[in-house]
């Protein structure tokens, strides 16, 4: 995992640790200070997806899928 792409999970995670329900990569998007390296919600998506495969996220496959931390 690169330095880039560990910046970028933790400025989303602390989005989803703030949040009092799942959010959309939008959401998530429009919530995120610093967006270098953060410019769409499909790479929000991808960032998140990636950590749900190692267990640390919770994709809800809705119309739009949301995220949250896995508790």
């Amino acid at each position: 995992m690169s330095t880039g792409e560990f910046d970028r999970y933790e400025r989303i995670r602390d989005v989803l640790a703030d949040a009092d329900e799942p959010l959309t990569a939008r959401e998530i998007l429009a919530l995120v200070e610093e967006r270098d390296g953060i410019d769409s919600p499909h790479r929000v998506a991808t960032v998140l997806g990636r950590r749900a495969e190692r267990g640390e996220v919770e994709v809800i496959a809705d119309r739009p899928y949301r995220y949250a931390l896995d508790a």
